[in-house]
């Protein structure tokens, strides 16, 4: 009888166990997730970069110089938003993935020493806020890079009038 209570005491201990490991899987895949949103965005900058460059050389040659930097700045702008929002995101998905670990390491120090019970909860409880903040930041994100494709969409379509407007004329 002894033999069996401590096997199910063991399996308790694992099953709990199992918890911060899918939450831990969880926060990696986010943290690579949004460590590659972060790669595009400073992908796009060094785009935009360049595109200042192009337009800030007096060569005539480009049609709407004005109105084709101000675009971009306001898309520059939109991007260092974004990045700031990312980096926030990481760090928050850096610190739940920490803490779940520590919940685990928590249950295994509660299982053999018999105190500081609510440790682990507290532990997994504060590592789920984390992740639930780095969730409602990459919303943000997600909301600034929609509107970062719809200025240049509106740029876009911006750009086509006034190429009308000049052929008409």
């Amino acid at each position: 009888m002894e033999d069996l209570t401590k096997a199910l005491n063991a399996l308790n201990i694992l099953s709990a166990m199992i918890t911060p490991a899918v939450l831990i899987s969880a926060c990696g895949t986010l943290v690579f997730s949004t460590s590659t949103r972060l790669g595009r965005i400073v992908d796009r900058v060094r785009d935009l970069s360049r595109t200042i460059e192009e337009l800030s050389k007096d060569d005539g040659q480009i049609d709407f110089p004005e109105e084709r930097l101000t675009e971009v700045e306001r898309q520059l702008l939109i991007h260092a938003r974004r990045s700031r929002l990312i980096q926030q995101s990481v760090t928050s998905f850096y610190i739940a993935l920490s803490l779940f670990v520590a919940a685990m390491v928590a249950i295994g120090y509660v299982a053999v020493f018999k105190q500081a019970a609510w440790m682990p909860n507290l532990l997994g409880i504060t590592g789920t806020l984390c992740l639930l903040y780095g969730c409602v930041m990459l919303i943000a994100e997600t909301r600034l890079a929609l509107r970062a494709v719809n200025s240049e969409m509106e740029f876009t379509l911006l750009l086509r009038s006034k190429y009308q407007e000049r052929r008409a004329s």
